[in-house]
């Protein structure tokens, strides 16, 4: 029986941005499933922890298991781990396991931080939404587009395809005159930011889950130092390994990063040579 994965996209980029993983994983034999935009049907609005965003993907998740009679993997970067972790909680005999790609859950006095923060209408001080608010959305041609982001550290480091995927599909055109516009909602991707759980050590608890959930991290992961990895070593129980690469190490690294995953699925969830990550980084 083909095996089946459930994919989820990292806040701000659609699926189609990791096109040259996914297709990598089709050709190890993988049926691939995801949302393209999360957060953008009305039906799923983004609240604050998120519950209708986990509802789309545990609703998509349920189609596609019911679709084809079968048990799928969750696998999410960033915003898409949370979620993928959530929704494996919610609809676990529909779940092979979880595999979380740079997507450190956040519980510990950094929830209780978070909840206060929400709260006391300081979000913009702990969120990257005060940057996503004021990100460029239009541009006069795609050589432009191509030029903006090249321009940037973290997307220079991208692999040149990805980055192509990109300027394609995170930008559409407009009008006939050849501009391109970001696809995905600054408004949306903002309130995604703004709305992070601080509810996840509740939604999780502590385990053991009825399937395995593993962590694969950048080691250069400056979302991994703020967070730390406590909930997320109990939740994994020790199935935690650290690769080449930023918080998008994805995108940096995609055909690595689909053999990594095709590994460690294939595996059973169990890394092949398991590594505890730096200690000061992780605090």
């Amino acid at each position: 029986m083909t095996p089946h994965l459930v994919f989820s996209h990292g806040n701000s980029f659609p699926a189609s941005t990791y096109r040259l993983m996914l297709d990598e994983w089709r050709a190890r034999g993988w049926q691939v499933h995801a949302i393209e935009k999360l957060g953008h049907d009305p039906a799923y609005p983004v609240t604050d922890n998120w519950p209708h965003l986990v509802q789309q993907l545990q609703d998509f998740t349920q189609s596609i298991a019911a679709q084809h009679a079968t048990q799928v993997y969750l696998v999410g970067h960033s915003l898409g781990g949370f979620l993928s972790a959530m929704t494996g909680v919610r609809i676990p005999h529909l779940v092979r396991g979880v595999l979380l790609l740079d997507a450190p859950l956040i519980g510990g006095w950094r929830a209780q931080l978070l909840r206060w923060a929400k709260r006391s209408g300081r979000m913009h001080a702990y969120s990257p939404g005060a940057i996503s608010q004021r990100r460029r959305v239009l541009w006069d041609s795609e050589d432009e587009v191509m030029s903006h982001f090249l321009d940037k550290g973290k997307f220079a480091r991208w692999h040149p395809e990805v980055l192509r995927d990109y300027v394609a599909h995170g930008t559409h055109a407009i009008g006939e005159g050849g501009q391109r516009a970001l696809s995905f909602d600054r408004d949306i991707e903002t309130a995604i930011y703004n709305h992070l759980p601080h509810v996840m050590p509740h939604l999780l608890g502590s385990g053991p889950f009825p399937f395995p959930v593993g962590f694969i991290g950048g080691e250069q992961s400056k979302e991994v130092r703020k967070v730390g990895l406590g909930l997320t070593r109990r939740i994994t129980q020790g199935r935690i390994q650290m690769v080449k690469g930023s918080h998008l190490f994805p995108m940096e690294f995609p055909l690595e990063t689909a053999a990594r995953v095709d590994e460690w699925l294939k595996a059973g969830l169990g890394p092949i040579r398991p590594s505890t990550p730096p200690s000061r980084p992780m605090r």
